[in-house]
């Protein structure tokens, strides 16, 4: 650690302690050289969830984005917040597992575990999400992804 009054590098750390949420550690710290004192600050440096999308650019995953998705398929639904907030979660639980030590999903494997989970919940709200993911353009298609679902469920 560099002193910030005379730049040498030989410093002892005087006193060490987390902070209350355990997310980082305070240092006070002596420099060896000119006895100037400081603190300095150790945090976790968390990588960002990256997602790679389709045309190959890549962005930072936003649960936000992922969230406007989900509401608007369950929109007019009778599925409750509390439910939403659930689903979002265990999206999200999925695709950090998915992504691994890389820190990155392609898109599609977002939507794909999206559909998954919105299965489990309301089939109309599957059947919106998919119709957007999927980009749906014509009533073939609709009823092709229904009679899917149909035989898987039946």
């Amino acid at each position: 650690m560099h002193c910030p009054h005379c730049g040498s590098m030989d410093d002892k750390v005087l006193e060490s302690r987390q902070n209350t949420s355990g997310s980082s550690i305070r240092r006070r710290r002596e420099c060896l050289n000119c006895g100037y004192r400081f603190t300095s600050y150790e945090r976790i440096e968390d990588k960002p969830l990256m997602v790679i999308k389709r045309d190959g650019r890549r962005e930072p995953f936003d649960l936000n984005k992922l969230g406007r998705g989900i509401r608007s398929c369950t929109e007019k639904l009778k599925i409750s917040e509390t439910t939403i907030d659930t689903l979002l979660q265990n999206i999200e639980d999925e695709i950090v597992i998915k992504a691994g030590s890389k820190r990155e999903i392609e898109s599609s494997d977002i939507g794909d575990t999206a559909l998954q989970q919105l299965r489990h919940v309301d089939l109309v709200a599957y059947v919106r999400f998919a119709a957007v993911y999927k980009a749906f353009n014509d009533l073939g298609q609709f009823i092709q992804e229904i009679e899917k679902l149909g035989k898987e469920l039946g």
